[in-house]
């Protein structure tokens, strides 16, 4: 292999890097209307009347509409295949405002200034009711969030919106009841982690025209473009034939744009005046009403014998879908598929949980899905184990991870195919030193440096759910365009594909064109979520180049005048061995477009029925000022199992930048609300992020597995590696400290509150 398994420069890096217009803000053409939203300024609200005579008649103001000028047809904004699990439970406006900042009127100008001239201009008369805020309390509340006779689920996921209920749902292997009476040791624990925002450079975007037949035109930031052509569909009740979405280079992701937050405002505004329209989310629209990861309340009983080892574990969690539902009921399944599924020995498991409504901004995906939240609960549990029993956090999880060949039943029944977690373990072991630095040495200075561990392990692809198709033809001169339609949201995949074509075509990387992604040009593909791409898409890549492979060979053999089983393809030629008989690729390229052969051109499509782990051991080294309580990162070692690692500098930051977003996690983010239901933390001055000053040092190693069932033993990377700093930062706190912290972030004046309470005891 030429390029699989080693460090290729992204496609576009240097587009990236020198500045070129290739975002959708970059894009947005002169003479577009300005779309701003006006925003209710309560949690839980009606419209009781709302006139708009003024703000029309502001110089430049193009429209302004309010929820008596939208369709009545409910729709998700989560991007998922058909048919959502998310339940439909939004309108573009509505009457019935379910959150701080829920749009209210949505108003086009010819300039921003005239647009805000005109929101302020729109008279609003309220009826505000007592808002739904703890998503403890939610369940049965008689506040309801969606009373609405028209809300539907398409899918049996538990949704009951008379209970405030988004989705419930139960599963258990084993007798756990009779699994746990036979412990020794038997704890319970509740751990809360807060509503994480996905911090992406680039806000929401986008702009939309009519082509020039007439039909809706979408150029967008967004990871799921087809997903995003049936959401406008839903929404604006129009066919998904008069829908065409692009996906130019997209300044970050990280989940937030598997929803269509942005998509459907501006559409509305070119369907109703033929115009083309813009919208752009400022910071503080993207912070309060994006898409963040859902908050939750994790309670874990786990049961161990004296000698540590871990017979079963029972956990429930209470997810906060907030105002809307969409990704509520399949992230809150990863909470116990991708945590429980961790230690393949256990006899017995449990997991059941409830994603309630409230009035708070509804959540969405970010990186982790789900997994980040039970991860951080399981692994905390399975430390506070060790401590209990007197034992080392790491020598607990040899006895107990999952190992290759093991079923794992809590993971869908499927069988581990690859698996390195155990070298995981002992390589980030060696990486951190673990032997000399566990559980914690008290510096000159009076600072404690501490270390703490965890695993993870995620998925690769939805099983038996999503499907990638790739199309590649072949080009007079000889060279490749490969047509996908995923998306790149920085990661380089359509670089990371390209390899894999490459090599599948034994061509040079640089004969490899990669386009993506329009939806009326672009093969299906259910977008970039669920760390598909690699495993998925991949897949179709590699059988795509088998297949046209053998259509060269074939058109070479003909050109040639001989059988194609006396021929063979090396990447430059189809030749006859042992004969004067050769025919170049430029030449196949040439003579099939000439009037007797027809464009030489493969596709095929991909869906998997696993979704095979890959696997995480990750070591944090704190320091840790027993005065203040501050916490520094001054060390992480990462050691990944993700099968074959494709590329091995992406794959090496992708895992730096999961890590210091976990970090964040860890530390760093709070959202909060105050008693009216407003965000307090709507800006990069409250809402604090990791600088790299903050991350101190990372260290990432592989410990490849084969997996057989990807392309060329490949399994993904990119939500797998933010899923260990927060449990394995609390497990360093708890090292230092001897105090466990099970809520995030760990904030330094908790850390010196329990350190000056233990030391007055």
């Amino acid at each position: 292999m030429s390029y699989v398994n080693s460090r290729v420069r992204k496609k576009d890096a240097m587009s990236l890097v020198t500045g070129k217009p290739v975002y959708t803000g970059d894009l947005i053409p002169q003479n577009t209307l300005v779309v701003k939203l006006l925003r209710s300024p309560h949690a839980n609200a009606f419209i009781e009347d709302i006139n708009t005579a003024a703000a029309l008649k502001v110089p430049g103001v193009a429209a302004v509409f309010t929820y008596h000028d939208v369709p009545k047809s409910r729709f998700t904004t989560a991007g998922q295949t058909y048919p959502e699990p998310s339940p439909y439970d939004r309108l573009i406006l509505d009457r019935h405002l379910r959150c701080a900042g829920d749009p209210v009127a949505i108003i086009a100008a010819e300039t921003e200034a005239a647009a805000l001239k005109a929101m302020n201009l729109i008279k609003v008369k309220y009826d505000v009711r007592e808002p739904l805020l703890d998503f403890t309390k939610a369940k049965d509340n008689p506040i309801l969030v969606h009373p609405e006779e028209d809300f539907k689920a398409l899918c049996p996921v538990g949704a009951d919106n008379r209970r405030n209920l988004c989705s419930t749902d139960v599963f258990e292997v084993g007798d756990v009841e009779e699994a746990l009476s036979r412990c020794d040791v038997v704890l319970t624990r509740t751990y809360r982690t807060k509503a994480n925002n996905q911090a992406m450079m680039e806000t929401f975007r986008t702009y939309s025209y009519l082509d020039e037949y007439g039909r809706l035109s979408l150029v967008s930031s967004t990871q799921v473009p087809f997903h995003v052509r049936r959401i406008l569909s839903n929404a604006l009740e129009i066919p998904k034939s008069q829908i065409r979405v692009v996906k130019p280079r997209i300044g970050g992701g990280f989940g937030a744009k598997q929803s269509a937050v942005s998509e459907v405002y501006p559409a509305f505004v070119t369907l109703k005046t033929g115009r083309p329209a813009a919208i752009v989310y400022t910071r503080e629209e993207s912070m309060t009403n994006g898409s963040p990861r859902h908050q939750m309340q994790m309670t874990v009983r786990i049961g161990a014998t004296k000698d540590g080892v871990i017979r079963a574990i029972d956990l429930y969690a209470l997810s906060n879908a907030g105002a809307y539902g969409e990704h509520g009921p399949t992230t809150i399944g990863l909470v116990g598929h991708k945590s429980l599924s961790l230690y393949g020995g256990i006899e017995a498991a449990r997991f059941s949980c409830d994603v309630v409504y409230t009035n708070t901004m509804g959540g969405g995906a970010y990186r982790g899905y789900g997994a980040t939240q039970g991860i951080f609960a399981v692994e905390s549990a399975v430390s506070e184990m060790a401590a209990e029993l007197g034992m080392d956090p790491c020598a607990i999880r040899e006895k107990n991870m999952v190992l290759e060949g093991q079923v794992m039943r809590t993971y869908y029944n499927e069988t581990c195919q690859s698996c390195t977690l155990d070298k995981c373990m002992a390589k980030a072991k060696e990486m951190m030193n673990w032997q000399e630095k566990f559980p914690a040495k008290v510096l000159e200075n009076g600072h404690i440096r501490s270390v703490g561990v965890a695993m993870a392990m995620q998925g690769s692809g939805i099983s038996g759910v999503d499907i990638a198709s790739v199309e590649i033809r072949l080009n007079d001169d000889g060279f490749y365009t490969l047509l996908v339609g995923c998306t790149d949201m920085g990661t380089g995949c359509d670089t990371i594909l390209a390899q894999m074509a490459a090599d599948c075509l034994d061509c040079d990387i640089d004969r490899i064109a990669v386009r993506g992604v329009d939806t009326d040009q672009s093969p299906y593909d259910t977008g970039s979520y669920a760390s598909s791409t690699t495993y998925v898409t991949g897949m179709a890549v590699v059988k795509t180049c088998e297949k046209l492979r053998q259509k060269i060979l074939e058109t070479g053999a003909k050109l040639l005048g001989i059988d194609p089983e006396a021929a063979e393809f090396d990447g430059k030629r189809v030749f006859q061995p042992g004969a004067d008989k050769e025919v170049t690729l430029s030449q196949i390229g040439y003579a099939s477009f000439d009037g007797h052969n027809r464009c030489i051109s493969a596709s095929e499509s991909h869906s998997s029925p696993v979704s095979p782990p890959p696997f995480m051991v990750g070591m944090a080294e704190i320091d840790l000022d027993p005065e203040t309580g501050k916490v520094e990162v001054v060390d992480y070692a990462a050691a990944v199992d993700c099968g074959t690692v494709i590329n091995r500098n992406l794959a090496t930051v992708q895992t730096e930048g999961g890590i210091v977003q976990g970090i964040g996690m860890a530390l760093f983010e709070d959202i909060q609300y105050d008693q009216a239901g407003h965000m307090m933390n709507n800006s990069f001055l409250q809402y604090k992020i990791p600088t790299r000053l903050d991350a101190g040092k990372i260290r990432v190693e592989f410990e490849s597995s084969y997996e057989p069932t990807g392309p060329f033993g490949a399994k993904s990377i990119g939500e797998l590696v933010i899923n260990t700093p927060a449990p394995a930062i609390a497990n360093a706190v708890y090292n230092a400290t001897g105090l466990y912290f099970r809520e995030l972030p760990i904030k330094p004046e908790e850390i010196a509150l329990g350190l000056l309470k233990k030391r007055e005891n």
